[in-house]
């Protein structure tokens, strides 16, 4: 992510979670949502294939109910988060054995924007009085999704 997004991540995790984030934590960030959303990919490739399809459709994305109101939590707030960053990661992984619907890949950003969402939420369960999350509480954080999703 550009140094210019920094105030955009920074902003963003304050309005999520009133958390104080900072430019140390941008790499860690991005590449935890490039692998949550390919993770995604990869469980929406298996249930096209399973459907005998070569095209990925929205539908066969494995979206949670708490990750669809991460997204509609997203969509409501006042933000321009620079996720395209994110978004160019996941086109220099290994493709997909099957094509991405229009529809899907549309979908990505707001997906991506919902898995933020809750990330930043998830710290706030872990620990109701945190500020800054430190690297202990960004693992902690990994592990819960890992675990989760």
């Amino acid at each position: 992510m550009s140094v210019m997004a920094v105030p955009k991540f920074e902003r963003f995790f304050r309005e999520a979670a009133s958390l104080d984030v900072d430019k140390s934590d941008i790499k860690r960030y991005s590449d935890f949502v490039n692998e949550e959303i390919y993770d995604l990919l990869l469980v929406g490739q298996a249930t096209a294939r399973a459907n005998g399809r070569d095209v990925l459709e929205r539908w066969d994305l494995p979206i949670t109910k708490g990750l669809q109101e991460s997204v509609h939590r997203f969509r409501r707030m006042d933000q321009d988060v620079e996720l395209q960053p994110i978004l160019d990661e996941l086109a220099a992984r290994p493709q997909l054995d099957v094509t991405l619907s229009e529809e899907a890949t549309g979908r990505l950003p707001e997906i991506a924007g919902g898995v933020s969402v809750a990330l930043a939420q998830a710290f706030r369960l872990l620990d109701t009085k945190l500020e800054n999350p430190s690297s202990e509480h960004w693992e902690r954080a990994f592990q819960l999704f890992r675990l989760l999703m």
